[in-house]
């Protein structure tokens, strides 16, 4: 009979009890990412600006893990108010925030061309939720992350916008690559209270903000552009989330990473 060998891991990749909260929840990529941290033993605050929405997510949660791993809340995460009033009630429903998911985002029309009133409406109203929010959300939240058992985590969703761009949406294409600059600060500022933050950026994924492009062109696209030759899903970005709020991954802080197939690396 051979020698039992002692167990060499000593870092636990367990979300279990977790408290997470998670923006843009109610559909796509903050949904998926929900249902994960649900299934990963997480208790999950839904957040999303559709009442609906979050009521079905809610619902789903719960019926698969029973009513304490969800809980529920509207709110228009560009009013700074309503994130106050959403973090007073993650507070008091799970009695803490160990994990800030900043997944909430819009994609409006910014063009050169435009015209002016429109121009900066959609400017002002994405640069409010796509990354004034996340800032926000993290100072609201930070009392709690700084007492989570094993360190905090935050991870902000940005986009390959960042890196590579679509004419047409510069506000979009600026709040990402704002959210990356963010998550470096925060990562530099909170790293030294137990707080880890990063960045996940999604390329071409099967979303709602993708959902009005033809199959046929995300086919061409995805053949000409991604080595995979297909778009992703949202799960598979969730589980790149989730592999950074895991207390094995204590030691990662500021990282920026793309999931998107490989498109952003691809030269030709």
């Amino acid at each position: 009979m051979g020698r039992l060998v002692t167990r060499l891991t000593r870092l636990s990749r367990s979300v279990v009890g977790r408290r997470v909260v998670v923006t843009g929840a109610g559909s796509g990529m903050g949904r998926a990412t929900a249902h994960l941290f649900a299934d990963e033993g997480a208790r999950v605050a839904v957040v999303d600006i559709g009442g609906e929405a979050v009521e079905q997510v809610v619902d789903e949660i719960r019926t698969a893990h029973g009513v304490d791993a969800a809980v529920g809340f509207v709110v228009d995460v560009g009013d700074h108010d309503a994130l106050k009033w959403m973090v007073a009630g993650v507070l008091d429903t799970l009695g803490g925030v160990d994990v800030l998911i900043n997944n909430a985002g819009i994609s409006l029309i910014n063009s050169a061309f435009m015209e002016e009133a429109e121009y900066e409406f959609n400017w002002a109203r994405t640069l409010e939720v796509n990354l004034t929010a996340h800032s926000r959300l993290i100072r609201l939240c930070l009392p709690s992350l700084r007492d989570a058992d094993g360190g905090g985590r935050v991870v902000n969703i940005a986009s390959t916008e960042a890196i590579v761009t679509t004419a047409g949406l510069a506000a979009y294409a600026a709040t990402k690559a704002g959210v990356v600059g963010l998550t470096k600060s925060f990562a530099v500022e909170l790293g030294r209270v137990g707080v880890t933050v990063n960045c996940v950026c999604p390329g071409p994924v099967n979303t709602g903000m993708t959902a009005g492009i033809p199959d046929e062109a995300k086919e061409t696209y995805a053949k000409r552009r991604v080595p995979l030759r297909r778009y992703g899903s949202p799960e598979e970005v969730a589980h790149m989330t989730l592999s950074l709020c895991l207390p094995a991954s204590s030691f990662v802080n500021g990282a920026i990473i793309p999931v998107d197939g490989g498109m952003t690396i691809r030269h030709t």
